[in-house]
């Protein structure tokens, strides 16, 4: 049976699910930030929706817990589950049922007709059920947030009635269960494919980045600020420092990394006066705030550093590095040249000769190229940078594979 105590808190089942049973590996007795009781209530409600997805290990620090996922035979996030547990009240539940009851036949009720018959089916109970039509009222604005009722309006007062489903779900079955896996709201895909009587399971993925479905409310929450163009406060943890941060910012742009999944925001910060990256999983809360009159300005930074930006580092005072990759290109080795030019991003390819490229790029961080450079190892004829730290790293990482596994490496 599952583990049904009322969620006060997400952001609590979220700091457990991802620090506690993904990032920690830690036994109950070295998990200190909370109680032992609160880490008890936490793992009974986790292992309740991942049951099948935990495992656990016995060390000399004790027994630690973490969740098991093989790629090969989940095609489906099993963390968005923790999205589809929601706290209720044995009225919330009644009431859920009845209202959708009476207004099942398609018609449009008022407030008052809609209290009146839900009170009529109640009366029917054998234990009292007491209610107003302020609950009601409640109730139906919330439901009509949602998408389930439509409101009408005759004359001054309002009706409710069901909201009408013409879509044709069936028809984007395969789309949503994609859409679910792969793009950053995926849960709402989850959501609907609930629904479908046959789920696809056509798609199975090299890289299954499961741990962004926790960051989707914070996502969602500062999604909805963009759209209405305003500021932001959000508060942060650091886990290696172990302190909260307060800022405030105007966000800007997402950037999600296709080596980690890691999500990052780029936002404005109003009290160092430039552009900064957040990310997504540090980011405890956020809190709307008002329109940003002067948007557009700050849009503009976002356009004018996506020029030179190759991953989330901004290097030192927004300077540029100058970096230049040369490579050798053999007969029959023709997906080199449209791998460079898929994966070059802000940077250009050139031909020197038939068989000789050269790659090159002017971005804040050369040291954020480097492990890319590297996938070209055995081509690479000469890797320069203005970045003197940027050319010894790149060399003495080629020397040392050199060493491990045999061979020349670069000259």
């Amino acid at each position: 049976m599952p583990y049904s105590e009322l969620i006060k808190n997400f952001e609590k089942v979220r700091d457990y699910m991802r620090e506690f049973y993904v990032f920690g590996f830690k036994s109950r007795e070295e998990y200190t930030r909370r109680s032992s009781r609160s880490y008890d209530d936490e793992r009974r409600r986790i292992e309740s929706w991942l049951g099948g997805y935990m495992a656990f290990r016995n060390t000399a620090e004790g027994k630690n817990i973490f969740i098991s996922v093989d790629n090969r035979n989940v095609p489906f996030n099993p963390l968005h589950n923790a999205w589809k547990a929601k706290s209720f009240t044995d009225k919330d539940i009644v009431l859920h049922f009845c209202i959708l009851d009476v207004l099942a036949d398609d018609k449009a009720l008022t407030l008052n007709e809609i209290t009146n018959l839900v009170g009529d089916r109640l009366s029917h109970t054998e234990t009292p059920f007491d209610f107003d039509s302020a609950t009601i009222r409640n109730k139906l604005k919330e439901y009509t947030e949602l998408g389930l009722l439509t409101a009408e309006k005759h004359g001054r007062a309002l009706s409710y009635r069901l909201s009408e489903d013409t879509v044709d779900r069936e028809s984007w079955t395969e789309a949503t269960a994609f859409f679910s896996e792969e793009a950053p709201l995926g849960v709402v895909g989850s959501y609907l494919l609930d629904r479908q009587d046959e789920v696809p399971e056509h798609f199975s993925y090299k890289h299954h980045y499961l741990l962004h479905t926790l960051d989707t409310q914070v996502l969602y929450d500062i999604l909805s600020a963009m759209k209405g163009k305003q500021f932001i406060d959000i508060k942060t943890f650091s886990n290696r420092r172990e302190t909260e941060g307060n800022f405030r910012v105007y966000p800007l742009r997402f950037y999600i990394s296709t080596q980690s999944g890691r999500e990052y925001l780029l936002a404005y910060h109003y009290r160092f006066l430039k552009p900064m990256f957040f990310r997504l999983d540090m980011i405890r809360s956020i809190t709307p705030g008002a329109f940003e009159q002067e948007h557009e300005k700050y849009e503009g930074f976002a356009e004018k550093l996506d020029e030179n930006l190759w991953g989330v580092s901004l290097g030192s005072e927004y300077s540029l590095d100058h970096v230049e990759m040369t490579l050798h290109v053999g007969d029959g080795e023709e997906y080199i040249v449209s791998r460079l030019m898929r994966e070059k991003r802000h940077g250009r390819v050139e031909a020197l000769d038939e068989h000789t490229y050269r790659f090159s790029a002017d971005v804040y961080d050369a040291g954020e190229l480097i492990p890319w450079a590297h996938s070209f190892i055995g081509r690479v004829i000469r890797f320069d940078c203005s970045n003197r730290f940027a050319v010894e790293r790149f060399y003495a990482d080629n020397k040392r594979m050199a060493e491990l596994y045999g061979g020349g490496g670069v000259p």
